[in-house]
């Protein structure tokens, strides 16, 4: 008698419908890992504008001048950051504010900012987020900081 040898059609779709489960869970939890891992950046560049902005009130009594070319606080230039664009909307003598907008598909309407009195801020969050309830950085999608 001849012996065959192999895989049945029954066992090869079971393998199939069992790696589909898996990547049908995991793609989802991978993706959102991705986008939060890209907030490291504005946070990063947030706190290191913030610390460059405050010796420029070290070196001149005033905020008014910083985040511009040529100071000890320039924002970086444009198209530098590959997940986030830098501003500073509020810049007087003894306040200033500097923001992180979010570009591309996954962040597009995330914006973070920090202040003079190191308050971080969430302004705005993609569709799909939560806000945060306190005045904090958010860090995932469920609003959490």
């Amino acid at each position: 008698m001849q012996r065959h040898s192999g895989f049945t059609l029954i066992e090869l779709m079971v393998t199939i419908a069992i790696v589909a489960i898996l990547a049908a869970v995991a793609l989802p939890a991978y993706t959102n890992y991705l986008t939060r891992a890209k907030l490291g950046e504005a946070t990063s560049n947030l706190l290191a504008m913030r610390t460059k902005i405050e010796q420029y009130w070290q070196d001149n009594r005033t905020y008014a001048g910083a985040c511009v070319a040529g100071t000890i606080a320039p924002l970086p230039p444009a198209g530098s950051l590959k997940y986030f664009n830098l501003s500073c909307p509020t810049l007087t003598a003894t306040q200033y504010t500097v923001r992180a907008d979010g570009i591309g598909s996954d962040l597009n309407g995330m914006a973070l900012t920090i202040n003079q009195a190191n308050a971080r801020i969430t302004v705005s969050v993609p569709s799909g987020w939560t806000m945060p309830t306190t005045n904090c950085w958010v860090s995932k999608k469920n609003g959490d900081c």
